[in-house]
């Protein structure tokens, strides 16, 4: 089973708890041996997904926007350090051909993240994308493709 995740960055403390949890219970519903997640590897969702992928046994497939991407990460010195580690553990790296982060990377990269997955994970308010590429575009892509997504937003989760 593939397992993509597109979500929020900025999360509250409590929401990334509830958020972590909601995750493994859709993985742990999957049971299946051949678990791989797929993620661009961002702040927030991304990240907590990634690690949760791989406390499951599953393998983690990393969709990079841009081969310039880990600069995205300046004003977040525990996020880069995340997005680093979890690239040495991914067993498959497949970084878009785009030079510097930026909307259309990220589009592209949500996009790609969809292609390769049997299920999407949303963590998602419901609201519509801030900027090109971001959850909602994401969401109504993966509905246009007829990819099942599951939405996670619980009751008071907050974006900071």
């Amino acid at each position: 089973m593939r397992v993509g995740l597109t979500g929020h960055q900025r999360l509250s403390l409590s929401t990334r708890r509830t958020i972590t949890s909601s995750i493994a219970g859709i993985l742990t519903e999957q049971s299946d041996e051949n678990l791989v997640g797929i993620t661009s590897l961002a702040e927030g969702a991304d990240q907590l997904f990634a690690f949760t992928v791989l406390a499951t046994g599953g393998r983690l497939h990393a969709i990079i926007p841009s081969s310039d991407y880990e600069s995205s990460f300046q004003d977040d010195q525990a996020a880069r350090a995340n997005y680093t580690a979890l690239c040495g553990l991914a067993n498959d790296i497949t970084t878009l051909p785009f030079a510097k982060p930026g909307e259309d990377a990220y589009l592209a990269a949500g996009k790609a993240v969809v292609d390769n997955c049997d299920l999407l994970i949303a963590v998602w308010d419901g609201k519509p994308a801030v900027g090109r590429g971001g959850t909602g575009d994401i969401v109504r892509y993966a509905n246009e493709r007829s990819v099942d997504v599951k939405v996670i937003w619980p009751r008071g989760a907050q974006r900071i």
